[in-house]
């Protein structure tokens, strides 16, 4: 019998680089294969996060937190911190607000259904579905067992954070467009985004206004704003294709995030026309007067501002990371605050976005990469907090004993042909194009997701009708709320199950030759899966395997079987 090591094993271990106490923890392990591949090893594997760099831990901490079941040191020291800081910061807004802070105060309990929305999301999240989902579930649960009731000055508190979460998604709309693919294709891009969402928000308008009772002038805004599909939900399936070398020959993640910004913006528009139309107090003619002015107020300072942003800070200040950050967070929020106090509401969010893909355009000429754009990772931190917060917060506004079943059911009927109205539409607009049948269908499919427009938009609508006191007009909005609500709950978990499931049957596969977006900001559940898969011997191997296993001696030879041993 050979010994360990002159073993197979024990060669391939020492070809990836391994050091003989990690080939001997690997080789001899007492682990036994059945628990491996138990559900519940191979679940917390998962939720382990990627530890970077040395640690220190205390000496008997790996025998009474066993790898993988128990989380790091570092993990749980980090979790610790965290508490305290959250702790402290209670402590001194507790000193300052009095009551209000205290448990069974409003802001106590706003700032609990925030802290349970984001552990309802992490949960969904590790059930690789979308984490909105599940803070949703959690906004509405709190409400139906009456932990929350916001009312009084809260109100303005609550619509001041639905705003800078507004903020925040459309500047990150505007900073994943990339201007170079839009100079070549945007024709292509143009007609693909707007033939759709014209499509779907004609069939949701003329659905709604039959079998919902709802007028024409309130149809055609919920149309408009449910037309717009989400980025957020398909991004993370796609980078998982997109690891995997899936679509990336045609480009076609790039294709579906740009038309996602063009379709965000459009629905803003309509958003902004509608609202002013419907809820103004001015005449018709003026409101349609208005509309134009509106846009182009909207155009002319996102162009602006974005140029200015340009120059102010210099580019090769050591500051001008968090200079920009600042700027184009502050002249977002100027936007969409001020353009509301001129009764031009939807010019606030559509300066917001053509402020950010003004500001991308000139920072890529000056030497940034649209896929690494330290400002773009700032904002996709601030999403982090913004998420559960926007939500969470909309999901209170469903109360289910108030929910008819019959009006439930024609919700769900009504999105359903608007969804399959719009895959036809975008098969057929997508005709004369290098796509082929399956990756027309699969882009269809990838479109039919609802997230974050529908939740930042829809209560805006609600808002702006209690503001002007008309119990019908309340009465109306209230339902376009719960039609994005129940589209966002049905098109969000089935949008990512689908993209993933879909996208290696109707995709074709090649090797991935550069970035199609970057990574974020942290590391995710979702970045332990991204494998390339070796179709003709049945293994997985990650791409950090087939670097290391490429850069290995000259005369080694990296197998299939080699890769597979490495841990």
């Amino acid at each position: 019998m050979n010994s360990p090591k002159h073993s197979k094993q024990y060669i391939s271990a020492i070809n990836v680089k391994q050091t003989s106490e990690e080939v001997y923890k690997f080789n001899f392990s007492t682990t036994n294969d059945k628990e491996k591949n138990s559900w519940w090893y191979i679940f917390c594997l998962k939720c382990r996060q990627k530890e970077v760099g040395p640690g220190w831990e205390p000496g008997c901490w790996s025998k009474t937190c066993p790898h993988p079941y128990c989380p790091s040191f570092r993990h749980v020291a980090r979790i610790l911190a965290l508490l305290v800081t959250v702790s402290l910061f209670w402590g001194v807004v507790l000193v300052v607000m009095g009551s209000d802070a205290k448990p069974g105060g409003q802001l106590f309990n706003i700032a609990v259904l925030v802290v349970f929305a984001y552990l309802g999301g992490w949960v969904f999240r590790m059930l690789t579905l979308p984490a909105l989902v599940g803070m949703l579930l959690v906004g509405i649960i709190y409400k139906n067992i009456g932990l929350i009731n916001i009312e009084g000055h809260y109100t303005e508190l609550v619509s001041m954070l639905r705003k800078i979460a507004l903020v925040v998604i459309f500047t990150r709309a505007g900073l994943d467009l990339d201007p170079v693919a839009l100079k070549k294709l945007y024709c292509r891009v143009l007609f693909l985004a707007l033939i759709p969402w014209c499509t779907e928000a004609a069939v949701i308008a003329t659905t709604v206004h039959y079998l919902l009772d709802l007028p024409w002038p309130f149809a055609i805004l919920c149309g408009s704003i449910i037309a717009a599909v989400a980025p957020a939900v398909v991004v993370p399936c796609l980078f998982r294709l997109r690891t995997k070398g899936y679509g990336v020959a045609k480009g076609i993640p790039t294709l579906i995030i740009a038309v996602a910004g063009i379709d965000d913006a459009a629905s803003v528009i309509a958003f902004g026309v509608g609202t002013s139309m419907l809820f103004g107090s001015n005449s018709v003619t003026y409101d349609l007067l208005l509309s134009p002015v509106s846009i182009a107020a909207g155009i002319l300072y996102g162009l602006v501002w974005g140029f200015i942003v340009k120059y102010v800070p210099e580019r090769s200040d050591p500051y001008v990371v968090p200079l920009r950050i600042l700027m184009l967070s502050g002249g977002g929020l100027l936007a969409v605050l001020g353009f509301e106090r001129t009764s031009l509401e939807g010019a606030g969010p559509l300066a917001v976005i053509i402020s950010s893909f003004t500001s991308i355009y000139f920072w890529t000429k000056q030497g940034w990469n649209i896929e690494d754009n330290p400002v773009a990772t700032a904002f996709e931190i601030f999403w982090m907090i913004c998420e559960p917060i926007l939500f969470g917060l909309t999901g209170t506004q469903i109360v289910l004993k108030e929910l008819d079943l019959k009006f439930v059911t024609v919700t769900v009927m009504c999105v359903a042909i608007a969804f399959v109205s719009r895959i036809f539409i975008t098969i057929i607009a997508a005709s004369g194009s290098s796509l082929n049948f399956k990756e027309k269908l699969f882009i269809a499919l990838s479109w039919m997701a609802k997230a974050s427009v529908q939740a930042a938009l829809g209560p805006a609508v609600l808002e702006v009708a209690e503001n002007n006191k008309n119990s019908e007009h309340i009465a109306y909005s209230r339902m376009i709320v719960m039609v994005c609500i129940i589209s966002i709950l049905l098109t969000a978990p089935a949008g990512a199950i689908i993209v993933s499931l879909s996208g290696p049957k109707l995709l074709t596969k090649a090797k991935p030759s550069n970035e199609q977006w970057r990574r974020g900001p942290r590391p995710s559940i979702r970045d332990i899966t991204l494998n390339s898969e070796d179709e003709e011997n049945g293994t997985s191997v990650s791409n950090d395997q087939v670097q290391e296993c490429s850069s290995d001696l000259a005369n080694a030879v990296c197998t299939p079987e080699d890769r597979s041993d490495k841990i």
